[in-house]
């Protein structure tokens, strides 16, 4: 069973001068439940060699492990899946190379895309950007800032788990998931913050607040 409460998404480029596995191996203190590995201003090597070092962690720590838009990567690193976008493998396609027990994750925004993403095959779904984020500059205006009440529209929609992503902080993390959403991803909440462990468990207890 995968812990959706507390989702890293990774990204050194946004962790205040410290290194990615420093981060992560702070948020598995802090009782995060899934691990992204994202860096998306690094090669497919350096991705490669961290995720190496990632996959270690977490599979010591059994937090679940998933690679940001890479099935080849996922696939070299023995990763648990991948999360896949709009410009992605098809989520058919990624289950036909990751094989049926991978955990294959789709972002989307509305309702229409959240079901076709159920129907799909996808195990989960990454909902948002659900309150403004600095951390993303080339996305829609109908796919910015979507708001408690699309989540609340996307959780009657699909029966399979999703995070909110996008702006999430432990402050309202209760409300995101008081609408529906089973856990939040989130990336400079834990990366930024001055003790990445007290973070996440702050966000823990938001979303056991919220529920």
């Amino acid at each position: 069973m995968v812990d959706w409460d507390v989702y890293l998404v990774t990204q050194a480029s946004l962790s205040a001068g410290r290194t990615t596995d420093e981060i992560v191996a702070d948020a598995i203190d802090g009782g995060v439940g899934v691990v992204q590995l994202r860096e998306k201003d690094r090669t497919a090597r350096e991705r490669y060699e961290l995720g190496r070092e990632l996959r270690d962690l977490t599979r010591e720590a059994d937090v679940a492990f998933v690679v940001n838009d890479r099935v080849d990567i996922a696939q070299a690193l023995d990763a648990d899946g991948v999360h896949l976008g709009d410009d992605d493998l098809p989520v058919p396609v990624a289950r036909d190379l990751l094989g049926e027990d991978a955990l294959i994750g789709r972002s989307v925004s509305t309702v229409e895309d959240a079901r076709e993403a159920a129907a799909a095959g996808a195990d989960y779904l990454g909902v948002g950007a659900v309150f403004a984020t600095g951390s993303k500059d080339d996305i829609d205006d109908d796919e910015y800032a979507i708001g408690t009440e699309r989540v609340a529209a996307i959780a009657e929609a699909v029966d399979i788990p999703f995070v909110a992503i996008g702006g999430i902080t432990a402050d309202n993390a209760v409300e995101v998931v008081r609408a529906g959403a089973d856990g939040v991803a989130v990336i400079t909440a834990i990366t930024q913050a001055d003790d990445p462990t007290a973070a996440t468990d702050a966000l823990h207890s938001a979303v056991e607040q919220g529920r």
